[in-house]
């Protein structure tokens, strides 16, 4: 299957299969690295990443955020409480869900992983990408993932 936009033709499946073979290997290597260095993977990094920036954030805001099942989120928000790096709080506006904040120990990790995360990701694709190129690529994966979530397109079923 092909698409042709101005005399371009791309090759959908072959694009399909190159940004999720790159995704999972740059994952891959972000969790290797982070477990390595901070005794953490990628998905616990974006998490406390996402709580620092978003104080008071609940659990169906993580989901939101990165298209998970609630209850898949609810359980690695466990983990991360265990660890001591986050806490739950009463949500004041509804009994029913709790506010999520980061511990000092989790505002610590997050700062030291921050670091390795950045220099991880501009060796990976830095030494890659030509440096005129990340801004077209970035852009372009920005404007798919807009379109993706405006549309509520691939979130889980439950």
């Amino acid at each position: 299957m092909e698409y042709t936009s101005k005399g371009d033709a791309v090759d959908l499946p072959g694009l399909f299969a190159d940004l999720v073979r790159c995704e999972t290997r740059l994952y891959n290597a972000l969790n290797d690295r982070l477990r390595e260095l901070h005794g953490i993977v990628t998905s616990q990094f974006e998490s406390l990443r996402f709580l620092r920036d978003h104080p008071g954030a609940r659990v169906a805001d993580l989901a939101t955020e990165f298209a998970a099942g609630v209850g898949a989120m609810s359980k690695g928000v466990d983990r991360l409480e265990k660890q001591g790096w986050i806490v739950r709080q009463p949500n004041p506006s509804d009994r029913r869900s709790s506010l999520l904040a980061l511990t000092e120990d989790g505002v610590h990790l997050v700062e030291a992983a921050e670091e390795t995360f950045a220099e991880q990701l501009t060796q990976l694709l830095g030494a890659t990408l030509a440096q005129s190129s990340l801004p077209v690529v970035a852009q372009a994966l920005s404007q798919l993932r807009g379109a993706l979530e405006r549309d509520q397109v691939g979130l889980p079923a439950g």
